[in-house]
Order: structure tokens, then C-alpha cells, then sequence
């Protein structure tokens, strides 16, 4: 249930990429114009966590994911009528921002009931679940738009966020006794905030999550003109080669969660997060020097992907459980920071127009290098057991 909750949020970022051109050809706007509708999703997204986490540490998890998935719901329906694309810009923001229940809260519920290597390869599956999404989504979108138009896609998410409404009222019990709840109010969430903030090793792993989606939301809003307008692609091609490197993200969440148990959250992380650089790097190196070779340029960017399936749950997992008494706040943290960055991103790969693959590039390396020196610099000196994740100095302040 968890899985599927996450999942809608990726389906509503790529299912309509493949329309990106037919948009801009419709409101006769501008590439950019039309990337900003990706852009106000994750801000929405961002801004809904922040509200929605430290309210789910209040009230429990059920009553606030219940009325954010309906919210959501009636903000896909509007999506199909929008007359202009400002009206759909605004509109993606406010979809964004309810749909951010689902997200904050499940991870939330993890931290709720796990913990260490356990909560880390329940990210893992809750990942390798929802990764369906990115996978089907571009393939369906991209049929969808071939034969129905781009409106119909947003049909089609209507139609799964009712699924979604249909799930949570079924499938998705309290997980937050009433006992273990925070107080409410505008000074109790500034002092939740604040205690999370400064814990410096769930910044640091916070920080390499955000970095990360930075660095996969310029590939996610690049992929589309670079496949498309640079390599020649049409938009069912497009719609399967997508789906194809979406894929990659799936088999290194698997193999996250099958070796975490062995070598622990913290070293697949590095690993993953030092994969990432190199892959990135290369790709910078491919596009500027190399041509934008297709083979090359698509191999690479599956690369990267996979590097990702081994950071998000571990980087995920350890910054959650190092704050889980306030589980619902440290994650609508991260969340925030993690799709403010992606919110960021995507207007800066369309710079150079859409004939260039060089901002696309330039974005995922600085974002990669910066995420590797959050993890190695903030999180120095981090004890992760088998059970739970624990700072020495958090311990230390805890039994003071």
C-alpha cells in the first residue's frame, strides 16, 4: 500500500514527458514554459511534506493521508479542463502539494515500526515497488498521448489517485499511537524542525537524498529534448527507452535490499553515492567532448540510475530512523529538500534551449560531487548496528 502511495508521484512527474512538444505546440509557449509545469509539482510536493509531516506527528498518519490523497484526486480531475498553461502550472503546484501526503507519511509509518538494516531494505522494496511507475508510466503516457492527446493523461491519473482513495480507506491502519503524538502549533513545529536540523548526521544523509534527486530531476526534464529532439526519437521510442533506464533503478533497489543485511545501510550508500559520481561524470564528459553518442548516452544515463536504487532507501532509512521520534517532521524535512532541489533543476537544463545535452550534464555531476561530500563530511563517525541507526552524540544527549 506503502509502494503504490509513492508511486503515484512519480507516474504524475513522467507520465506526460513524451508531451512535452505537442503542449508547447498547443499553448504555443516555450520549452522552458512547458518544463515549469514539472517544476511547481515538486515545489508543491516540497512545500506539501513540510506541512503535512510535522500535521501527521500530530494527529497520527490515517485522518491526514486520507484527506490529502482525496485533495490530490480533485486536483488531477481539474488538470485535464486547464484552459492555459499558467492555469496548469498553478494546478500542478496544487497536486503537488496534496499529493504529498502519501509520500511524507509512508515514510513516516516505516520509521514508525523499523529500524537500521530492517527499515533500510523495507525503503528498499517500498522503492523496487513503486519504481514500477517510472517504468510503465512513460510507455503509457507515451500511448496515450499518440492516440488520445496529452489531456487524456491526466485523465488517467484521476483515475489512479481514486484508486489510491479507494486503498488508503482500505489498506492503510493508524501506525502512530495516540501516546507517542507531538503538540500542534506553529512554535512546536519550528522546535521539531529545529531538533532535527540539528542533528548533523540526518542532515548530512538528507542533503545526499536531496542531491541526488536534483541530479535525476535534470535527467527526468533533459531526457525528454535530449532523446527526442537531439537524438531522434519518437515519442513511443522515447516513452519505451525511458521505461527501459527506469528499469536499472528497479535492479539496484533489488540489490540494495538483498545485500544491505550483509555490508549495512551506510557502506551500500557510499558506494552507490560514489558510483553516481563517476557515472555522472562520464556523461559530462560523453556530451561535451563525445557528441552525445546515442548508445553511450542512453547506456549512461541507465548507469546512473541504477547507482540511485542504492542510495535512496539507505540514505532514506538512516536519515528517518536517526529522528524517529519525530518521524513525520525529519521526513517531511527531507522531502522538502529533496524536491525543493528537484523543483530547481529542471529550469536550468533547458538554459541552453532544447538542442543542447551540455546543461543536462553540467547539473548531474555538480549534483552528484556535492551529495558525496554531504555524506562523507556530515555523516563522519555515524554508528549504524544491526537494529537501529545511532549517533554517539545523539545517544549521549538522550541519556543526559
Amino acid at each position: 500500500m506503502l509502494a503504490l502511495l509513492n508511486a503515484v508521484t512519480p507516474l504524475s512527474i513522467d507520465m506526460y514527458l513524451s508531451a512535452f512538444p505537442q503542449m508547447a505546440t498547443e499553448f504555443d509557449t516555450t520549452p522552458s514554459a512547458v518544463q515549469l509545469t514539472m517544476t511547481t509539482f515538486p515545489v508543491g510536493l516540497a512545500a506539501g511534506q513540510l506541512v503535512i509531516g510535522p500535521l501527521s506527528d500530530r494527529y497520527g498518519r490515517r485522518r491526514p493521508l486520507i484527506i490529502g490523497t482525496v485533495a490530490c484526486l480533485l486536483a488531477s480531475a481539474l488538470c485535464i479542463v486547464a484552459p492555459s498553461i499558467g492555469a496548469l502550472i498553478g494546478l500542478r503546484f496544487v497536486q503537488g502539494f496534496t499529493g504529498a501526503a502519501g509520500v511524507v507519511i509512508s515514510r513516516a509509518i516505516i520509521a514508525d515500526v523499523a529500524r537500521g538494516s530492517s527499515a533500510a531494505r523495507l525503503f528498499a522494496v517500498m522503492m523496487l515497488i513503486s519504481v514500477a511507475a517510472p517504468v510503465i508510466g512513460p510507455v503509457l503516457g507515451g500511448l496515450i498521448v499518440s492516440d488520445l492527446g496529452w489531456r487524456a493523461v491526466f485523465a488517467a491519473l484521476a483515475l489512479i489517485n481514486l484508486l489510491m482513495v479507494i486503498g488508503v480507506l482500505i489498506g492503510a491502519p493508524e501506525s502512530l499511537p495516540v501516546d507517542q503524538r507531538r503538540p500542534s502549533g506553529f512554535k512546536a513545529l519550528a522546535a521539531s524542525t529545529a531538533s532535527v536540523l540539528r542533528n548533523r548526521h540526518y542532515l548530512g544523509y538528507t542533503l545526499t537524498v536531496a542531491l541526488v534527486a536534483g541530479a535525476m530531476f535534470a535527467y527526468i526534464a533533459a531526457s525528454p529534448f535530449v532523446l527526442q529532439n537531439i537524438i531522434g526519437l519518437g515519442p513511443r521510442a522515447y516513452a519505451f527507452t525511458f521505461g527501459a533506464c527506469a528499469l536499472a533503478i528497479a535492479a539496484g533497489s533489488m540489490g540494495s535490499a538483498r545485500i544491505v543485511g550483509r555490508f549495512g545501510p551506510r557502506r551500500v550508500l557510499m558506494g552507490g553515492v560514489l558510483a553516481a559520481v563517476v557515472i555522472a561524470a562520464l556523461q559530462l564528459l560523453n556530451v561535451t567532448i563525445g557528441g552525445v553518442t546515442p548508445g553511450v548516452t542512453i547506456a549512461l544515463m541507465a548507469c546512473f540510475l541504477a547507482a540511485l536504487g542504492f542510495v535512496y532507501a539507505n540514505a532514506t532509512s538512516l536519515a528517518v530512523t536517526e529522528v524517529a521520534y519525530a518521524a513525520g517532521t525529519g521526513s517531511a524535512v527531507l522531502g522538502f529538500l529533496q524536491y525543493g532541489a528537484g523543483a530547481i533543476t529542471p529550469p536550468l537544463v533547458g538554459l541552453a534551449g532544447s538542442a543542447s545535452a551540455v546543461p543536462m550534464g553540467v547539473v548531474m555531476a555538480t549534483a552528484s560531487v556535492l551529495a558525496a561530500a554531504a555524506l562523507f563530511t556530515l555523516t563522519r563517525g555515524h554508528v549504524v548496528t544491526d537494529d537501529r541507526a545511532e549517533s554517539r552524540p545523539a545517544v549521549a544527549e538522550q541519556h543526559a
